[in-house]
């Protein structure tokens, strides 16, 4: 065997190494406070008010017991389901899209577009008090990561390539999301 094909594979074996152990590894949990003001909407969309509720703080296992493998690994592990496959992608129903942890309202569907990307976009949450955007590094990349104030859900990411007149695109999983159609 070459040197090359030698290096080549030590490198592969090496990169894959540090990837399982990454992915195995939990993140550090975040304190969340006691209670959080969160924004609630009724069954058509609309405003019901501002109010304080108590956070939902579980366990790992305790997720890893109520949430399907996928959504676990998505929201408490900030992992990425595949481009195109998730459920939400190409829908286009009509209504609220609601944490899958904690059913708090996050987007909803009038603000859903085709970004092409293979993630549900919106051009922006139902209420900015039910999500929190923060700093990321993902493989070193800075961004703006999406969770949910409430259960401190991991969404995914925000990105500031999105149609006007905010520019913004928030890309998220579906996996970390719920749809409730809209009542009419």
């Amino acid at each position: 065997m070459g040197y090359e094909r030698r290096v080549f594979l030590l490198m592969v074996l090496a990169g894959t190494g540090g990837y399982a152990f990454w992915k195995r590894s939990a993140p550090p949990a975040r304190s969340l406070p006691a209670t959080v003001r969160i924004a609630g909407f009724d069954g058509q969309g609309n405003p019901t008010g501002v109010a304080e509720v108590a956070t939902i703080q579980k366990s790992d296992d305790e997720w890893k017991r109520l949430l399907p493998a996928d959504s676990y690994s998505v929201t408490r592990h900030q992992d990425t389901e595949m481009a195109f496959l998730g459920r939400y992608h190409n829908f286009d129903g009509d209504g609220l899209y609601r944490c899958i942890g904690c059913a708090t309202a996050l987007f909803d569907s009038r603000a859903k577009y085709a970004s092409g990307t293979g993630w549900p976009a919106f051009t922006q949450p139902i209420a900015k008090e039910n999500v929190v955007e923060m700093p990321s590094a993902t493989f070193g990349i800075a961004g703006t990561e999406v969770r949910c104030r409430r259960c401190d859900a991991h969404l995914g990411h925000v990105f500031d390539d999105g149609p006007p007149p905010a520019g913004l695109r928030y890309c998220i999983n579906s996996v970390a999301l719920t749809f409730v159609p809209r009542m009419t």
